[in-house]
């Protein structure tokens, strides 16, 4: 490296023509004079650095190359000796140690054990969609019986109230969230024959905050007008025509003129016995309608949607579930129920300012088969982000999509789309003849399509929009006595299982 020296250089600019031998010896001497001391500072500086860098030498202690004397010392016999290997890409590809997901992240709910990783695996749809890495908050749950899918339903939103978030089930055919509701303070409200429950799904209902009188009004009107034409249509298992759909709008404001409270049974008498109907062509135009509801007044549903609520909604507990297990086992009936009890609470469920809430429909195979209550469930999920909703779709295999409806139909579009709006798929153990379609529906590696058969109890396969994870939920003792369903299946006896409350 080349040294940079400042150098003094001297000369007479203006000098006298006859200058005397005394002067130009004067001149010289302090030239080399300021030379001289130029010289020794630079001699000086240079010996400081020096002495500088010996001394952190001297203080710079240096490991042996056999390690510190003593016990614990990381002292090693020799220097270390890697012996050599060689195999092929793909199994390289395989023994290279960063291939672990790295993880969702800590914030949200510990759902359990990610096998790969071996750390904790942890969600939160709310939390997902507020870093952008979901665009929707709904789920898709899918597992064959036994493998542990109810649990997991129970474990996210359970574990999720802690967080200020409210649960709906409006609609539980089996029961098994009636003791969970129960247990975390909530409400479950059991519907059956011969219980003094009653629910009126023409209920005005919870009314958001921010909407005027005339606001209100036409919003309680359309969603009374929407109900009873999707219960006409579950009932007839077929669309309305125009003729019954004006039968049942003039009945419906008839009622509502005539009373505060309306009812369904005044609905039907003014469908069937129209009070404005001249020539009796309109009664002929509603007879097949009024006929399909006259079925929740005075048929299977007498007594449970007939007259005033006898309870009433409460928007601020932490959970509400609808038990429909005292319910005769009908598919349709099922599915009139579960549209008369989500009418009931969907005015707390739209509300936007209602919070974060989960929505859970079990045994969705049912409800997948009506296309009025299909219909009302997609409006639901693609809402889902505006009013804070994050809904979960329970179901045994995602072949059931393929039940709803033809090829090419309306009704199989929107199953699909319900799939397609839930960014979010649990997978738990499928059959082996379901692997080829879980595949095709997910669009599964081949990897992931072999682990499906062997997932254990309570291990799933979780697919958030590109990423997987299998995970191993986790539950507390107290969990497992409050979330198991196996135990009747299993002969363990009643005393020793959680006993059932009857909320009526």
């Amino acid at each position: 490296m080349t040294e940079n020296r400042a150098r003094l250089h001297t000369a007479v600019l203006v000098a006298p023509s006859k200058e005397r031998r005394k002067l130009r010896k004067q001149r010289r001497k302090a030239e080399a004079r300021l030379h001289t001391e130029q010289r020794r500072t630079a001699i000086a500086a240079a010996k400081a650095k020096a002495e500088e860098e010996r001394a952190e030498r001297r203080a710079t202690v240096y490991l042996p190359k056999a390690g510190e004397p003593g016990a614990a010392r990381l002292r090693t016999p020799g220097r270390f000796h890697l012996t050599r290997h060689q195999d092929t890409s793909a199994t390289l590809a395989g023994a290279y140690p960063f291939v672990a997901e790295g993880g969702l992240g800590a914030d949200g709910v510990f759902v359990g054990q990610d096998l790969y990783s071996g750390g904790s695996f942890v969600y939160d749809p709310w939390v997902l969609y507020a870093r952008g890495i979901i665009t929707a908050p709904n789920v898709v749950l899918a597992g064959i019986v036994g493998s542990g899918k109810s649990s997991l339903a129970k474990s996210l939103y359970t574990r999720s109230l802690p967080f200020g978030r409210r649960v709906y089930v409006p609609g539980d055919p089996k029961g098994e969230h009636t003791a969970v509701a129960n247990a975390v303070g909530g409400r479950a409200i059991v519907l059956g024959h011969g219980l003094n429950t009653r629910l009126n799904p023409l209920d005005e209902g919870h009314r958001p905050s921010g909407l005027s009188d005339e606001q209100w009004a036409s919003t309680v009107a359309a969603r009374r007008r929407d109900l009873i034409g999707a219960l006409a249509e579950t009932v007839l298992a077929r669309g309305l025509s125009p003729l019954e759909h004006t039968a049942i709008d003039i009945a419906l404001t008839q009622t509502v003129r005539e009373n505060d409270v309306p009812i369904l049974p005044m609905v039907v008498d003014h469908i069937l016995s129209p009070s404005t109907d001249a020539d009796g062509r309109l009664a002929e135009d509603g007879r097949l309608v009024g006929h399909a509801l006259r079925r929740l007044v005075a048929g299977d549903l007498a007594g449970l949607f007939d007259g005033p609520s006898t309870v009433a909604f409460d928007p601020s507990l932490p959970m509400i579930s609808l038990d429909l297990s005292r319910v005769t086992e009908n598919s349709t009936l099922i599915s009139v129920l579960m549209t008369c009890s989500s009418a009931w609470m969907e005015s707390a469920l739209l509300d936007p300012n209602g919070g974060q809430r989960w929505v859970i429909y079990d045994e969705a195979w049912r409800l997948m088969s009506h296309p009025a209550l299909l219909r009302r469930m997609d409006a639901h999920w693609r809402l889902a982000r505006h009013y804070g909703i994050a809904n979960m779709l329970i179901f045994h295999k995602l072949t059931d999509l393929d039940n709803v409806g033809d090829q090419g139909s309306a009704m199989r579009s929107l199953a699909n789309s319900l799939l397609a709006n839930a960014e979010t798929r649990i997978v738990y153990r499928q059959e082996s003849d379901q692997l080829g379609p879980t595949a095709t529906a997910l669009g599964l590696t081949g990897t992931e399509q072999q682990l499906l058969p062997n997932l254990g109890v309570g291990q799933g396969l979780w697919r958030i929009k590109a990423r997987s994870f299998v995970c191993q939920h986790q539950l507390h003792p107290d969990e497992l006595a409050l979330f198991d369903t196996s135990s009747r299946a299993a002969g363990i006896p009643r005393k020793f299982r959680i006993p059932e409350v009857d909320s009526a």
